[in-house]
């Protein structure tokens, strides 16, 4: 599976989103405006905010459609694996797995996820497995 990026940098730190993991939970746009901003092109102006100020909101990104770099790291900056896989459940909306886990298509076709993925949990994502967020507009409960 193909994935976009767009990459945006500001001195040390360079933020990575791939719109095609995005669940458009809007925690970006709501924590941190000034940088997140959907209505603005490029919708993401790194000067809008300090480093450690975009690095914590990057942090809260449900999805892990959002991620950094810094300038001395070779990888975006997920948190650490743990001996145990957490899935959460969000309310009335995907599950979240916060650790690398294997993805097996039905097409028989597989995938690593490092850090965040939303697993959708409505049944009316068009990126299924993972959730684009149709759980805010079909009116699932759970």
């Amino acid at each position: 599976m193909s994935q976009t990026t767009m990459k945006y940098t500001k001195n040390d730190v360079t933020v990575i989103w791939k719109p095609d993991v995005c669940i458009h939970s809007a925690v970006c746009v709501k924590g941190l405006p000034g940088v997140f901003n959907p209505q603005r092109r490029p919708w993401i102006d790194m000067e809008q905010a300090d480093t450690a100020a975009i690095i914590e909101q990057v942090r809260k990104c449900p999805s892990g459609a959002i991620s950094y770099v810094l300038s001395n790291a070779t990888e975006a900056t997920a948190p650490a694996a743990t001996a145990n896989t957490t899935i959460n459940v969000l309310p009335n909306g995907p599950f979240i797995i916060n650790s690398e886990c294997l993805i097996k298509h039905s097409d028989g076709s597989e995938e690593i996820k490092t850090g965040k993925v939303a697993l959708c949990r409505c049944g009316a994502s068009q990126k299924k497995p993972y959730c684009d967020g149709s759980h805010r507009s079909n009116g699932f409960q759970g």
